[in-house]
């Protein structure tokens, strides 16, 4: 008996049908990067497992519970990316571009992976596109950063956008909020749930993350960060708010928003679709230094694409579908099948997409079967079509037929491409 081969848990195929969705989610994407002046990077799908210990950080779950980390041939121990950052900021140490001209903005679209609990919008393999900006401590980039994300769901279809932005301080102000906050979880601490317990003392701030139901109560009312900023992280984050004003993008202070991430300093932000979280980000001022660079900061954003496409279909925006085929060329005997496949090669050429009959269908078969692709125009070549040396072009949204020359393919383009 053969066995039945499954994909992985947490992990989906992108199937044909749903391709355009992915090409709309990532060409939109681009194209808004690039009116920002945002060049595209890769790195590797693997890195060494202290890119993501030492980056993300020890204490935060994606470390402590859902990192793919596995020793190679060489016994080096590689983890597969579950995030984008690290990795970039890696690739910009190791390439010296904080050499350049700053500052340095890029984005990627790559898969990641988490082993997390697998559930709506959580998958064990997903994908992201996202943006790092390199080299400036200006608020006025946070403000960039944070508008290219809203403009980028903007152009998506989203309307129902809330933008959430909160402050975490920097190393100057972090240790007195990190005493008060221990301070109160201490009364509750037999309460917290083991990973929190570990987390208390070299991280007390990642509690406030914890997914437990029982670890959020005890820290409902918890301490905030934003009444133990110094004078330089409330003065950022003013004019952060500031040009935010400015670009006229109204948003909420929210002191609940800590993120899951070790690296990120002072501005942190997130933009919600109702209570559904497609976007998040902030920066980062401490994470290239941190990974062996010099001393420069950065800020940036990732969005999950798979949560992006499911927020999409939701919210019942209907994402574009071009036709994959301008024309079907169906054929009657062997000397029309013959010219149908030299005539698709010739059109292909110029730019046309085609398709021809490789199953042998009859006519109407082979016209039930354009119909069913969506094709742009179909057409039929057969003994008599070869003597006029003329096809009929039929255009499938309103039947409207063309007749043209067989020696005139220019023409067939021309018509088919309009």
């Amino acid at each position: 008996m053969a066995i039945e081969l499954q994909a992985p848990k947490g992990t989906k195929d992108m199937l044909p049908q749903d391709a355009h969705k992915w090409n709309y989610v990532e060409n939109t994407f681009k194209n808004v990067a690039k009116t920002y002046g945002i060049r595209e990077m890769r790195t590797p799908i693997f890195e060494h497992t202290e890119v993501f210990s030492r980056g993300v950080g020890d204490t935060t779950d994606i470390v402590q519970k859902e990192m793919y980390t596995f020793k190679d041939k060489g016994d080096r121990s590689v983890t597969l990316k579950p995030e984008g950052t690290a990795a970039f900021v890696r690739a910009f140490i190791e390439n010296r571009l904080f050499n350049e001209a700053q500052p340095t903005k890029l984005y990627y679209i790559i898969p990641a992976f988490r082993y997390e609990n697998v559930q709506k919008g959580r998958l064990r393999q997903f994908h992201q596109c996202g943006v790092e900006v390199f080299g400036s401590k200006e608020p006025s980039i946070d403000a960039e950063v944070i508008a290219m994300a809203m403009e980028t769901l903007k152009e998506l279809g989203l309307k129902d956008l809330h933008l959430h932005i909160n402050n975490l301080g920097c190393p100057n102000c972090r240790p007195k909020y990190n005493e008060a906050l221990k301070k109160f979880l201490a009364d509750n601490y037999d309460g917290l749930c083991d990973t929190c317990k570990s987390r208390f003392e070299k991280n007390p701030m990642r509690i406030l993350d914890c997914k437990e139901k029982k670890c959020q109560e005890i820290t409902k009312n918890a301490p905030i960060i934003l009444d133990f900023m110094c004078e330089e992280c409330d003065t950022h984050f003013n004019k952060v708010k500031e040009y935010l004003d400015i670009l006229g993008l109204p948003y909420t202070v929210d002191p609940g928003i800590v993120r899951g991430l070790d690296y990120y300093t002072k501005t942190i932000f997130e933009i919600l679709n109702s209570d559904f979280t497609v976007c998040g980000g902030g920066r980062y001022d401490k994470l290239i230094e941190e990974l062996g660079g010099p001393e420069m900061q950065a800020v940036g954003f990732a969005m999950g694409i798979e949560r992006l496409i499911m927020t999409l279909d939701k919210e019942g925006i209907e994402i574009p579908n071009e036709n994959l085929v301008d024309l079907y060329i169906g054929d009657r005997g062997e000397d029309g099948k013959k010219y149908a496949f030299k005539l698709a090669h010739d059109l292909r050429d110029l730019g046309v997409n085609c398709e021809i009959n490789h199953m042998g269908r009859s006519v109407k078969a082979a016209m039930k079967f354009a119909n069913k692709l969506g094709v742009a125009f179909t057409t039929i070549l057969g003994e008599d079509e070869l003597q006029n040396e003329k096809i009929t072009l039929k255009r499938m949204s309103d039947g409207e037929t063309f007749e043209v020359s067989l020696k005139t393919i220019e023409e067939i383009k021309n018509i088919v491409k309009c």
